[in-house]
């Protein structure tokens, strides 16, 4: 890996200098109006970019604060303190990437650097070629799966064919191409960007290992393995290659690509960059922050999620601020800042083509009706269109099951219509029917499992789970599917400072949050040791916080830290409840 470089973002003069005032600054580049945040102190500068680390939100002024050390951002209020580049809230989240602040002796200006590595992508770069027309395909299938054909070789993208994501929260609005299965059966090779089972669907996979079990398969070297729930799922699946950031793979003598990590979360994001006779497709899929910013400029085609809404915040919390107004403003607002922010990113980086993709999912289940109906999300089509008005130049491509872009044709002509090609007429576009039955009879055989019997269950789980020594105290109770409390399930305290199970809160000053649970999510969760990804973003679960503070240290434990073997239940069993009597529920 090559060195980092340095680079001066902003740059004061000696006279811009001296207005600084003590505290806090906000200072905008004035060619490119990008913003940053100055503090200075009583014997040091400390900068950095304004912008939130959690989601890319912008900072204001905190009429909170009293000491003039925290700015807070519009999107979903963090709090951070830049006098010493620490989230104040949530707490123990993340450090900001702070900026190098270097004041000059000589003629008293300031610069901000910013360390980065250089772009892997110009390693070996190559000219680019011309193309002919079905040299270079891209088929959309479904959700965040496309199918990339480059020369005679085959890729697919993230395959989320059939089944739900998210334990049952999630389910696919696009009906995927009749052939979509066999197209996956068929490819050279397959990347998957993340641990998501919106990206890394074991039901698609399933499915896949019976024909082709040896098919190649392609994962970032995240320190969270993506396939961490390979052994458990059961799924056979015999060449998985892990491969580093920012290396190009070869396939052949004329296709590579590199796989990239994101900047928040590269503990288990990657995007990628597909390279065939010099034209690039970048791919960003769900990144927060792809390759810490840092991208690529005018690409051939770029990809990305577009939808929102893929979150239990604010859908799933109840009392407090949280009524329906409030969330069907915070819903309106942050879709306006993601089409806001998605359209400023594609005109950033001026790819040629831009599709939005993996966003087409629908809360379909009916017991998630109230879901379905609050959590609107932006369309592909807005999206486009607001492009198209900020960058006329930039060709759209708004994809259905089965559509094709061919890129020498659009390359050549984007006004030529048989660049994109559209699906047959009466081809089925949106999914009617899901097999609802089939996936949650998997989830409902955990309510009935042995060490639900034992409520001693419940310390060893949490205890398996190995997060402590934080003052936050949580009241578990399993519900029905409406969220009413289970009759016979458990309800129960789980105190983190010290890792106890009292009856009653502790009369400490503390932080509390109450979580219902489904009960066949829950127990299929504990049971089989996943991550709380299925209960939150599935939005299986209804919340409440006193104080309303997000719990960051918490919650990353919970939704990526998790052990990555499940729970010894046969030994538990042998050890805690050889006999079940007396082990009742709560």
């Amino acid at each position: 890996m090559t060195s980092q470089v340095s680079k001066t973002v902003l740059r004061l003069e000696a006279e811009d200098v001296q207005t600084l005032k003590d505290g806090i600054n906000f200072k905008k580049h004035p060619e490119d109006s990008k913003c940053y945040i100055i503090y200075k102190g009583k014997h040091k500068m400390r900068a950095c970019r304004n912008q939130c680390k959690h989601q890319g939100g912008l900072f204001i002024e905190d009429i909170e604060d009293i000491d003039g050390r925290t700015v807070r951002c519009t999107k979903h209020y963090w709090k951070l303190n830049v006098a010493t580049m620490e989230y104040v809230n949530p707490p123990d989240s993340f450090m900001q990437d702070e900026l190098e602040a270097v004041l000059s002796d000589t003629d008293g200006s300031l610069e901000l650097l910013e360390l980065n590595p250089p772009d892997p992508w110009t390693a070996e770069s190559r000219e680019a070629q011309e193309l002919h027309a079905g040299e270079i395909t891209l088929t959309y299938i479904t959700h965040a799966c496309m199918e990339l054909k480059a020369g005679n070789k085959r890729m697919m993208f993230d395959p989320w064919l059939t089944g739900p994501a998210f334990a049952r929260g999630w389910w696919l609005l696009h009906e995927p191409p009749s052939d979509a299965m066999d197209r996956l059966s068929q490819a050279d090779l397959i990347y998957i960007s993340h641990m998501h089972s919106d990206h890394l669907s074991y039901p698609t996979l399933q499915r896949l290992s019976m024909k082709r079990p040896d098919i190649p398969i392609y994962v970032g070297d995240t320190s969270r393995p993506v396939f961490w729930y390979l052994e458990k799922s059961g799924v056979n699946l015999t060449n998985i290659n892990v491969v580093p950031f920012g290396v190009w793979q070869n396939v052949d003598e004329h296709l590579r690509f590199m796989i990239l990590m994101d900047g928040v979360h590269p503990e288990m994001d990657t995007c990628l960059i597909v390279e065939y006779k010099g034209h690039m497709i970048l791919n960003t899929v769900d990144c927060t922050r792809p390759n810490n910013g840092r991208l690529p400029h005018g690409v051939d085609v770029m990809m990305s999620d577009f939808a929102g809404g893929a979150s239990g915040f604010p859908m799933t919390f109840h009392a407090g601020k949280y009524t329906e107004s409030w969330k069907a403003d915070f819903i309106k607002n942050e879709r306006k800042k993601l089409l806001k922010y998605k359209t400023q990113l594609v005109k950033s980086l001026q790819p040629k083509i831009y599709c939005p993709f993996a966003g087409y999912f629908t809360e379909a289940h009916p017991s998630d009706r109230y879901i379905k109906e609050t959590n609107i999300k932006n369309s592909a089509a807005d999206l486009n269109e607001s492009i198209r008005k900020s960058c006329p130049n930039i060709l759209t491509w708004t994809p259905l099951p089965g559509s094709v872009l061919d890129l020498a044709l659009a390359l050549n002509d984007p006004s030529n219509r048989s660049a994109i090609t559209e699906p047959p007429n009466g081809t089925k576009i949106y999914k009617d029917s899901w097999d609802f039955d089939l996936y949650l009879e998997e989830l409902k055989a955990s309510v009935s499992a042995e060490i639900f019997k034992c409520k001693s269950w419940i310390q060893y789980y949490y205890n398996w789970a190995g997060f402590k020594g934080y003052n936050l105290v949580i009241r578990v109770i399993e519900t029905e599917d409406d969220f009413k409390p289970l009759k016979g399930g458990y309800d129960y305290l789980v105190d983190f400072l010290d890792l106890s199970f009292p009856d009653e809160r502790p009369e400490r000053d503390h932080a509390f949050e109450e979580i219902k649970n489904r009960v066949n999510v829950m127990r299929h969760v504990v049971l089989n040791g996943r991550l709380w990804d299925d209960l939150y973003i599935g939005y299986n679960n209804r919340m409440s916080r006193d104080p309303d503070v997000y719990h960051h240290k918490f919650w990353n434990h919970f939704q990526t830290e998790l052990p990555l073997s499940a729970p010894d239940w046969d030994g538990f069993l042998q050890t805690n409840c050889e006999s079940s009597n007396g082990c009742a529920l709560s």
